[in-house]
């Protein structure tokens, strides 16, 4: 009876994915047949379009249309290193480091536990690893901690993560979460799939997706829960780690904050920094950061996943370097 019962909750999962998978592949048809026409995909329904509308928004597309692109590609002449420091604003203390991807030898990157390929799921579990240990095998400029994970032994890694032009982990009816993503001559971009439809991640040479929101276009736009975060660590005040860039495209900026805030007021220091587009990353218990192979914050648990940057002191992997040259892969 048992194994009856737990063949018919398969089959039923099952089939609802697949219908999740066939509304999505509907919508995304009808994107693809009109993109000079959005008129026509709005005729289809979608879930969040009455939340949207409540926030002056239009209804999302299924796929994100992108902006003209502002591409930085690599100045083969100029190699500074990648900016770090710590500084205190309106009486908030933080770590910044700012990225600069057109200098010769800044990348980034993302790392798993023990050097895997493939990011925990919903059936594909490799573990976590200390941070210390992240830091000791891998030589770079920055590390810190990336995307959350889930509590359980299975720790799957929240939304699609992408770096050197391969996939870590992919699910295409995943929408929920903000991701950001480097495309092909640095060009840059920030989507919440909810909002503006889901990122074309075969266009990504690096994406993570993580989030609330803190900022879109320069203003704060903080949305939790119609994002999918439902956790109270993440929508009250908390130990904060942030990613965002200037308007330009030219400067990226991860920053640890040393005081605790609330999303709001993470959305104003990232504003006050610089940044016309920013999310919130991991926090809590998983906040960490490595400057030089030193910890300066240490996570409080083994981590799935870590942001590397790298610059002419501390070089990227060929592998990195190389995905950087080529164009995206279809994505599989």
């Amino acid at each position: 009876m048992q194994s009856k019962a737990r063949l018919i909750a398969t089959l039923l999962l099952v089939s609802v994915l697949g219908a999740c998978s066939k509304a999505h592949q509907a919508r995304v048809a009808v994107y693809e047949k009109s993109m000079v026409s959005p008129a026509r995909w709005r005729n289809i329904p979608n879930k969040y379009d009455a939340e949207l509308h409540k926030m002056g928004m239009p209804p999302a597309p299924p796929l994100y249309i992108a902006p003209p692109p502002l591409p930085h590609p690599k100045n083969t002449k100029s190699d500074a290193l990648v900016s770090f420091g710590h500084h205190k604003i309106h009486g908030i203390s933080f770590y910044q480091t700012t990225i600069d991807l057109s200098q010769k030898s800044q990348y980034m990157s993302i790392l798993l536990p023990h050097d895997v390929a493939e990011a925990n799921s919903v059936t594909v579990h490799h573990g976590a690893e200390n941070f210390a240990e992240y830091v000791r095998l891998h030589k770079c400029a920055v590390m810190t901690n990336g995307t959350f994970f889930s509590k359980d032994k299975q720790e799957r890694v929240l939304g699609n993560l992408r770096t050197d032009n391969q996939s870590l982990k992919y699910s295409p009816w995943e929408d929920y979460g903000t991701t950001f993503a480097i495309k092909k001559d640095n060009v840059l971009e920030m989507v919440t799939a909810r909002a503006e439809g889901k990122p074309r991640f075969d266009k990504h040479i690096f994406s993570l997706t993580c989030g609330p929101r803190l900022l879109r276009r320069g203003k704060t736009w903080v949305h939790p829960t119609f994002e999918g975060f439902l956790d109270a660590h993440v929508l009250t005040v908390g130990p904060r780690q942030a990613l965002g860039y200037s308007a330009d495209g030219k400067r990226i900026y991860l920053v640890s904050f040393l005081t605790a805030l609330s999303l709001e007021k993470a959305a104003e220091m990232m504003a006050t920094i610089g940044c016309a587009e920013a999310m919130n990353l991991d926090g809590g218990a998983s906040r960490a950061l490595a400057h030089d192979g030193k910890i300066l914050i240490e996570a409080g648990r083994p981590l799935t996943n870590v942001i590397v940057v790298y610059d002419r002191l501390h070089p990227a992997p060929a592998k990195t370097i190389r995905a950087w040259e080529e164009s995206p892969t279809t994505l599989r």
